[in-house]
């Protein structure tokens, strides 16, 4: 089938199905693929436990000339070897753009282990649908620093560079999963996204138009795209980017999302569709599923101008995750998590059913 003549559903097959943010706890694949493939929209695991070359800076960046792990989970890009390997690798990305054959710069084995794993799961299990995720190019380049600590934004062609990898591994991958016979869900993590203001820098407004560029070739690839912020964002431009999905940390940042008003209720309108990261994943934190979900839907009920339609309409086109990912959380943690997400998710459809529209 040829990229035009696809055109992607923006609907998902259920409201308020369950899926995960991506990193978990374990370093058996075997497990993890057994916790990715249990919930509605199976998803690919990320496994930092089992290997640091799996934290989201460091396997995004993967094959960037010079890039090294530092001993935080980021990325160091060594400026003398990146110097010398950078013009062959620009030469590699040009000719990878210009014949559409991305897929060497899917992931491999040394940075995401379950990449094949998963593919080979979607296609076997005939899934509708499948997610993945990559640290999208905005988070990817602010993360990274040069070896003498300057900021990759201190060498445009580095930045840039970054940047169009960011692109082409993100295609590729959901390429990979719709070649599979699954519509892939895809989201950008996006955790940069609470340092944005394009109203006092102008520079931001650029960054803006970057992820929309992203956002736009993966859905020429059919997939529904979603970013992950799981701090609180300057909602209201996010919201104008064309997402499909957008991710977020219920308990922190669903009051700041709705007080929005009509740019938020514009996006759902629209088609858009909420993941509520309705279950905590922060060390230390001690709650109540059952009464976070009935915050959420207060919240949501006194933010509906219209009613029980407008609650129909949002709950209708609402996923389900943890609130982040749970590579930090023990293996016992994490599988508490997904039982909450489930129990959270009867209540939902349950007050979902009791709506009068």
């Amino acid at each position: 089938m040829s990229l035009g003549a696809f055109k992607p559903s923006t609907r998902l097959p259920a409201p308020l199905m369950t899926t995960g943010i991506g990193s978990l706890p374990h370093t058996q694949l075997e497990l993890a693929m057994q916790q990715s493939l249990s919930v509605d929209i199976p998803y690919l695991p990320q496994l930092p436990r089992k290997d640091p070359a799996e934290l989201m800076i460091p396997q995004a960046l993967e094959g960037l000339p010079g890039v090294s792990i530092d001993p935080d989970g980021g990325s160091i890009i060594a400026l003398s070897t990146w110097e010398k390997g950078a013009r062959e690798f620009d030469e590699k990305l040009d000719k990878a753009f210009e014949s559409g054959r991305l897929s060497g710069f899917e992931p491999t084995a040394a940075s995401t282990s379950a990449w094949r794993p998963f593919l080979w799961e979607v296609e076997q299990r005939k899934l509708p649908i499948a997610k993945a995720q990559l640290t999208g190019p905005i988070t990817a380049r602010w993360a990274a620093k040069l070896d003498d600590g300057r900021p990759v934004a201190a060498l445009p062609k580095l930045d840039k560079q970054i940047f169009r990898l960011a692109l082409a591994r993100s295609t590729a991958m959901a390429r990979a999963i719709r070649e599979r016979g699954a519509r892939p869900l895809f989201f950008l993590d996006e955790p940069s996204l609470y340092l944005l203001d394009r109203r006092h820098n102008p520079q931001h407004a650029v960054v803006f138009e970057e992820l929309r560029i992203v956002i736009l070739a993966l859905q020429k690839e059919g997939a529904m795209v979603g970013a992950h912020c799981c701090g609180n964002a300057d909602w209201s431009p996010v919201l104008k980017l064309g997402l499909n999905v957008l991710s977020i940390d219920a308990r922190l940042s669903l009051g700041a999302l709705l007080a929005t008003a009509d740019t938020f209720w514009s996006f759902v309108d629209g088609g858009g569709h909420l993941a509520l990261g309705i279950v905590p994943t922060n060390l230390n934190s001690s709650f109540d599923v059952g009464g976070l979900v009935q915050a959420a839907l207060a919240l949501i009920k006194a933010h509906a101008s219209q009613g029980d339609r407008q609650v129909a309409q949002l709950l209708g086109q609402s996923l389900l995750t943890p609130a982040c990912g749970l590579a930090l959380r023990t293996i016992p943690d994490c599988e508490q998590v997904f039982e909450d997400l489930q129990s959270a998710q009867r209540t939902l459809r349950t007050a979902l059913g009791d709506l009068k529209v």
